[in-house]
């Protein structure tokens, strides 16, 4: 038979269709209500109207109930006609007023009506122009949810809880914008980061499975440069999995001396610093912040690492620590090439590297400065940048501390340099 077979995925869609229909369904079934500017409109009419009816029934009642007390007096002495004069004219004084009251509630329910007219064409305007930007927003909402992040509200007028809220929502679609395109370029970095050396790596294999006089010299020697090429790709994993255990906010909590940790930093580098006859002064204060120690003794081996790998050699590295009122603050300062002050924020990227950095293994994966900005963002603090006028770059790590701690200004000597 040449039937096609049911693919194991074919249910799956079929049931996101489905699950897709049974939400329109869903929502179809809703019992549809009147619109908030239609509820607005019909509240700033119902409330004109029970304001009218109020007054006019107040109007009424004290017109209706309360005593008038009105003497009709004749001429002296005229005692035989006075009590019918008086009485046919306090007839006709309380059919007056009767007609009166009449005429004035009968006016009084005409002109509530128009009020209510009124109010409820009032109404129905104001709640037009104060809706306006939440209708915008919902359709850049739409837009975003369909993948358009760029579109902004930028909404103008008054400020008040609507436009604030405006412009939280454009900080917001700003905010996710940045982030939608560093998980982009990220994505795109990192596959072509690991495909070049899996690449290589299959290339070399071959050639030397196809060349027959291959000898065991030469086989030893592509095996050692699939080797080292493994070696890269294992760090650059790793420093992947640094990257995500910073991003994801799950962090240890433990006292951390920084000062030991630069320490201990300091004596990890130290054969790369005399190798390259880097010279080195460090003064180190003790200083404790909360935190999760291992991602902050990784931090600190990745600035110093950056501060040798691009150095010159016989350069300088200075590195020193300063208390602040609410933390710690850790400058490493080294030679090196000149760096555009334009480019200094894109370092922070993954897989970027500066001018005068090659993109060879020797220089590093790139994402050294990467996890840095990351770890100090997950424990509250702040990474910056800056380019030295006669070359390399200035890092300075920001931490906040335990405020009850207190800081003692002791200087501080690196171990094993």
């Amino acid at each position: 038979m040449s039937g096609r077979e049911p693919r194991p995925d074919d249910g799956g869609h079929g049931s996101q269709r489905t699950g897709t229909r049974s939400g329109r369904q869903e929502r179809s079934r809703r019992p549809k209500r009147l619109s908030i500017r239609t509820r607005l409109t019909l509240t700033y009419a119902g409330l004109v109207t029970a304001a009218g009816a109020v007054l006019i029934a107040l109007v009424y009642v004290y017109t209706r109930y309360v005593t008038l007390r009105i003497e009709i007096s004749g001429p002296v002495g005229d005692t035989a006609v006075a009590p019918t004069v008086q009485t046919s004219e306090a007839t006709q004084v309380d059919t007056n007023l009767f007609d009166l009251l009449g005429s004035i509630m009968r006016s009084a329910v005409g002109v509530l009506a128009l009020l209510v007219v009124l109010s409820g064409t009032v109404g129905w305007v104001l709640a037009g122009r104060m809706l306006r930007p939440l209708s915008s927003m919902n359709t850049a909402a739409k837009r975003a949810a369909s993948g358009d992040l760029s579109q902004r509200l930028a909404l103008a007028g008054p400020r008040d809880e609507i436009h604030d809220l405006a412009d939280t929502f454009d900080h917001m679609l700003a905010s996710l914008e940045r982030s939608f395109s560093a998980h982009r370029r990220f994505a795109a970095n990192a596959s072509h980061e690991l495909r070049t050396p899996l690449a290589t790596t299959q290339t070399m294999i071959e050639v030397t499975l196809s060349d027959p006089k291959a000898s065991a010299e030469d086989l030893r020697r592509v095996l050692g440069r699939v080797l080292e090429t493994n070696r890269a790709n294992r760090e650059t994993i790793d420093a992947l999995l640094d990257l995500a255990d910073a991003q994801s906010g799950r962090l240890a909590r433990e006292d951390v001396d920084m000062g030991a940790t630069v320490r201990d930093a300091l004596a990890l580098i130290a054969p790369q610093v005399a190798e390259r006859g880097l010279r080195l002064s460090a003064h180190l204060l003790p200083a404790r912040v909360p935190g999760d120690p291992v991602l902050l003794r990784q931090s600190v081996v990745n600035l110093l690492r950056n501060a040798v790998r691009y150095n010159t050699d016989g350069g300088r590295i200075t590195v020193g620590m300063a208390h602040l009122a609410d933390g710690v603050r850790l400058t490493i300062r080294n030679d090196g090439a000149p760096v555009a002050p334009d480019s200094v924020e894109s370092l922070r990227e993954p897989f970027v590297r500066g001018e005068g950095r090659g993109r060879t293994r020797g220089s590093g994966h790139g994402l050294g400065l990467a996890i840095v900005t990351a770890v100090a963002t997950a424990h509250g603090g702040h990474l910056s940048l800056s380019a030295n006028p006669t070359g390399g770059l200035t890092a300075v790590l920001e931490l906040p501390g335990d405020e009850e701690e207190s800081y003692a200004s002791v200087a501080g000597r690196p171990e094993g340099l």
